[in-house]
């Protein structure tokens, strides 16, 4: 069995690495903001159907499928070797704060913006899961997609009263401007974070529990997982 993670968050890879799984990374090149603007009813609390789950469970499916369908090709390097199933996984995360969900914030005004409204409040840090199966190689044939999965999980991160100097110079690091919600729980971030109300790990930006779950749904027994690299 062999593990495609389809994000290049460092963080995901070494909370799987940590977890006894050794991932292979594979980054889809799916455009976010077009996946978010295609949802049926617009983004969340637009007045539309659209909920937080959807919105990240959105994003994950579209890049597990991206990369799915990259080992899925013809001429993809799995087809050959390894000849083992593959499981695919794709994730993303947005926070929620105050009816609207923020992604990366990109630029140090924003980012400092974005940390000055949280501290001392509590917002919720939604992951989507998204999960696929893939066929062992056959010689002759190519792979196919056996099984999916798509999930969330929503998980309370309550944030201290973080002084505007301590904004600055945690803004300053660079950390927060590539991650959803503009902090880390595991990074430079940690000690401005009072505690967290759900599964850590879904902070950080894959929930275990949860990925366990999803992939005893597909016949996947996790022991198996242990060690398994792409």
């Amino acid at each position: 069995m062999h593990f495609i993670l389809a994000s290049r968050s460092p963080a995901r890879r070494a909370t799987l690495e940590s977890a006894g799984v050794h991932p292979t990374v594979i980054v889809s090149e799916v455009d976010e903001e077009a996946v978010l603007d295609a949802l049926p009813g617009g983004r969340a609390f637009s007045g539309g159907p659209t909920t937080p789950a959807d919105e990240v469970m959105a994003l994950a499916r579209a890049k597990q499928e991206a990369v799915t369908e990259i080992l899925c090709e013809e001429d993809s390097p799995f087809q050959e070797a390894p000849s083992d199933a593959l499981v695919v996984v794709g994730c993303d995360s947005m926070l929620e704060l105050d009816g609207r969900m923020l992604g990366k914030p990109h630029i140090p005004d924003v980012a400092r913006a974005r940390i000055r409204e949280m501290r001392g409040r509590t917002a919720v840090l939604w992951t989507g899961h998204s999960m696929a199966r893939v066929s062992p190689a056959r010689p002759g044939a190519t792979r196919t997609v056996a099984g999916t999965d798509t999930a969330s999980a929503s998980t309370l991160v309550h944030f201290g009263d973080i002084s505007d100097r301590e904004i600055d110079a945690y803004v300053a690091t660079g950390e927060p401007l590539g991650v959803a919600g503009s902090f880390t729980v595991d990074g430079l971030g940690g000690p401005f974070i009072t505690g967290v109300t759900g599964d850590y790990h879904s902070v950080v930006g894959i929930s275990l529990p949860l990925v366990r779950t999803m992939a005893a749904g597909l016949g996947v027994f996790w022991p198996d997982l242990w060690g398994a690299a792409g």
